[in-house]
């Protein structure tokens, strides 16, 4: 028994002053129910996916789901959190109950409002998913974590900045086209690659037009077995899942590799008996352009030190041979961190559905999804087909 999407909901992502988390949840989870054409008391299991650090006041967010609709009350509902993956960690749980046969629908919520907490706090909430005792002082934040990889990095492998400024160009190009992206503004290879009063130096090497958005925003999915997915409008099965936790500390890896993400890779490649080669895209957590540029020698597509050439030989372009982050990624999209990995999800299934509007891509038959957490502390990959 294998698990398959057979409904959707994505908001659009930005600075939501007007919601609250809990006003999130309910219209993603009422979309996406309403996209499978169940009803809430058809639901066996709820997974919420919501990060919080400190976003929200309200800590315990669970039974918030069943504020969509009173026959979602007594129904098993359980909040994960894996820092930056906690959206494919909820997505990965309701998986389970899947193909265990615990429940034959699953609803999967993802929700993060960070744009009401103030400037400094918000560095200080994201910089709790890394390693406190000894990562807890760098300057900038979780900016200052990546900023410190991106020295090194160029350190290593030379000056990467053209590289970088294409990433961003790349996927700030591609977000112009996904309605629920935060920023949809084409801002040109040359913009992104000058430091300039609108794009100053944030950590280390990198850039404003490095770094990922603060965002709020929410995204759900309904999970059922194939076998009733089969019968249902629509359905996009899960050939693999897979995760890989590394070490917290830095210090205890090498954190140029991205091992994480490399093992989830490996794994679910084999899990799902085909090669890099047989995608048709990736999404991949482009939190800031040095994770992106990493994560393609990770996954295999290029050498180590040698990403570069991934981007700027349009191997990652929509027209290339592995397009990644046609949706525009975490970079344009946006980042509410509880919602990223559920968002993921819901967009590669638009993608092998055919429903991806102005994202689409032409003959999208298998899509790829990797969504990290921390410094490539929390690793999960899924391997995702169209099942009719």
């Amino acid at each position: 028994m294998s698990a398959a999407i057979v409904g959707w909901s994505h908001l659009p992502f930005g600075r939501l002053s007007d919601e609250t988390v809990e006003s999130l949840i309910v219209k993603a989870a009422n979309g996406a129910l309403a996209d499978a054409g169940i009803a809430a008391s058809d639901v066996d299991e709820i997974v919420l996916g919501h990060f919080n650090a400190g976003f929200s006041a309200q800590d315990f967010t669970a039974s918030l789901v069943l504020q969509a609709d009173p026959a979602l009350r007594f129904k098993p509902a359980t909040r994960v959190e894996n820092a930056c993956a906690t959206g494919s960690a909820a997505v990965h749980q309701g998986v389970r109950a899947v193909n265990s046969g615990a429940a034959r629908f699953v609803l999967v919520v993802g929700v993060e409002q960070m744009t009401t907490t103030p400037g400094p706090e918000i560095g200080q909430n994201l910089l709790k998913a890394s390693y406190l005792a000894e990562e807890g002082d760098i300057p900038a934040g979780f900016a200052g974590v990546f900023g410190k990889i991106a020295g090194a990095y160029f350190q290593k492998y030379g000056d990467q900045s053209d590289a970088l400024a294409a990433i961003a160009a790349k996927n700030h190009r591609n977000g112009v086209k996904n309605p629920y992206a935060q920023m949809r503004k084409d801002l040109g290879y040359e913009f992104c690659r000058a430091e300039s009063d609108k794009n100053p130096i944030v950590a280390g090497p990198l850039k404003r037009t490095d770094c990922s958005l603060v965002s709020d925003g929410a995204a759900a999915i309904v999970l059922t077995n194939t076998e009733t997915a089969l019968g249902m409008r629509k359905a996009v099965a899960f050939r693999s899942t897979a995760h890989a936790q590394d070490f917290l500390p830095m210090s205890k890896r090498d954190i140029l590799k991205f091992e994480g993400c490399a093992t989830a890779w490996d794994r679910a490649l084999k899990s799902a008996g085909i090669t890099l080669d047989d995608l048709s895209f990736v999404e991949t957590h482009d939190c800031f352009t040095i994770a992106e540029l990493i994560e393609y020698e990770a996954m295999g597509l290029a050498p180590e030190g040698q990403g570069a050439k991934a981007i700027l030989e349009g191997w990652t372009e929509v027209d290339g041979k592995l397009p990644v982050n046609v949706s525009g990624g975490l970079k344009a999209k946006g980042h509410p961190i509880g919602a990223t990995g559920v968002s993921m999800h819901a967009i590669t299934a638009m993608q092998l559905a055919g429903e991806a509007g102005d994202m689409q891509l032409p003959n999208a038959e298998i899509g790829g999804i990797f969504n990290m957490g921390g410094a490539a502390v929390a690793n999960y990959v899924s391997v995702l087909q169209a099942l009719k």
